[in-house]
């Protein structure tokens, strides 16, 4: 497996089978190995909550402690010390079957202590959407995240051979075409099928 050099990458977007849409200046956007994204408008902002715990497969649960937020490029979205929200990506992305992205925060941010991703550091081959961000602030300090900032970096690994079974409707993939922020849909994974939804 190799990871794609600047040249890798322009040659695929040229090509077209590897999609980020959009890029609004190559020069600033195309790094050296990776391709830098910008934060979107939508946040998903997670309500302090009384219920005593969250049950993966109570979707109703989820969705009654997170609210959406819009926040127009140009305007702040202040990101305070201890904070988890979900953001989005400006740009979307499509994976080719050959290759997997891996989400990384950029270090000028990381030495802010914004981190943009908790554990979905990956998009699949087959992957087509925007890529949702879930931004944590360890520092001590509010940070101000503005939708249109580089945000984030995708890095592009050549796989041995391209996906038999790539991301996408025909696997059921959950957030297949995703548009904006979205929750956690862990209660559609087979594991809880069945499960007690009292």
């Amino acid at each position: 497996m190799m990871i794609l050099s600047d040249d890798d990458i322009l040659a695929r977007l040229e090509a077209g089978d590897l999609v980020v849409d959009p890029i609004d200046d190559i020069d600033m956007q195309v790094q050296p190995a990776s391709v830098d994204l910008r934060l979107g408008e939508e946040f998903l902002e997670f309500q302090r909550t009384n219920i005593s715990c969250i049950h993966p497969n109570r979707e109703s649960e989820i969705s009654d402690y997170v609210d959406e937020t819009r926040v127009p490029e140009g305007e702040e979205f202040i990101l305070h010390p201890g904070d988890f929200v979900l953001g989005t990506t400006k740009e979307r992305v499509a994976i080719p079957d050959d290759l997997v992205a891996h989400v990384e925060g950029r270090s000028s941010l990381g030495r802010l202590a914004v981190v943009v991703h908790a554990t979905a550091g990956l998009a699949d081959p087959g992957y087509e959407g925007q890529i949702t961000l879930e931004l944590s602030n360890l520092g001590s300090a509010p940070v101000a995240l503005t939708p249109g900032m580089r945000i984030s970096q995708l890095t592009f690994t050549q796989l041995t051979s391209p996906a038999a079974r790539p991301y996408g409707a025909e696997r059921g993939s959950k957030y297949q075409g995703q548009s904006g922020p979205q929750a956690s849909r862990i209660g559609a994974d087979p594991e809880f099928a069945g499960a007690d939804e009292e």
